[in-house]
């Protein structure tokens, strides 16, 4: 397979890395809480190569560079749109996952004349929507890191990542019933996200669509089979 080389686009505060590949209508692939742009490869160079993807890194994330003291799924959303705007990007589509599938909410209410259809897989707009297991290995992690930097090691940047699973993304419910763009909503079926608060999501976003996909995780469900093949169908119709 082929390798990505990685670009850099100067906004304002943040240095965006990212990967750029093929041709077609836009597709913008955002990552999850503390991955990068690296997980979307093989959506790049095999299940969407005849779609023109920009794959990003999230501030503080990959090989994106910006100065901060916190991060929030709002200003990742802008991140989103002053990437778009700086490349003259009018109309595209969005995956986002799991903390991507957060900024995609986000991307639906704020610029809807800019993402016309939308997949989030696993997103949840509440820390209460997380599963007691996911939750309370999110508190270990965080109590390790934070006693690791009492020890002399640099963990702010991962604390601010994780601070944000700890956190509701700063979207209501109202907020999702104000959602206009096409969105597609895709979960696993041993997720790390409640299903009723999935659910509850799907019912709050006029005219979205959802599914669930069987026998796959939070951490398993973007590379699935079931997966991709909803997204092509979803984005051809």
């Amino acid at each position: 397979m082929s390798s990505l080389k990685t670009k850099y686009l100067e906004l304002t505060d943040i240095r965006i890395a990212y990967h750029e590949y093929g041709e077609g209508p836009n597709l913008i692939l955002l990552h999850g809480n503390s991955l990068s742009k690296s997980i979307f490869k093989r959506y790049q160079l095999k299940y969407f190569r005849d779609f023109h993807t920009f794959a990003l890194d999230s501030r503080g994330h990959g090989q994106s560079i910006s100065n901060d003291q916190a991060y929030s799924i709002e200003q990742y959303s802008c991140d989103a749109i002053g990437f778009c705007r700086a490349l003259n990007i009018q109309k595209a589509y969005v995956v986002g996952y799991s903390d991507g599938g957060n900024i995609a909410l986000f991307l639906a209410l704020t610029a809807p004349q800019v993402f016309q259809k939308i997949v989030a897989i696993s997103p949840n707009y509440l820390v209460s929507g997380g599963t007691d297991s996911s939750l309370e290995l999110t508190n270990r992690v965080c109590r390790l890191l934070t006693f690791l930097k009492r020890m002399g090691i640099n963990t702010t940047k991962q604390l601010m990542r994780f601070d944000l699973l700890l956190n509701d993304i700063g979207l209501s419910a109202d907020d999702l019933q104000r959602i206009r763009t096409s969105m597609r909503i895709l979960y696993a079926e041993n997720d790390m996200i409640k299903e009723d608060h999935i659910l509850d999501i799907h019912h709050n976003i006029p005219g979205s669509t959802i599914r669930k996909i069987m026998k796959c995780s939070h951490i398993t469900i973007p590379s699935q089979k079931e997966t991709i093949a909803d997204i092509r169908e979803y984005f051809a119709v």
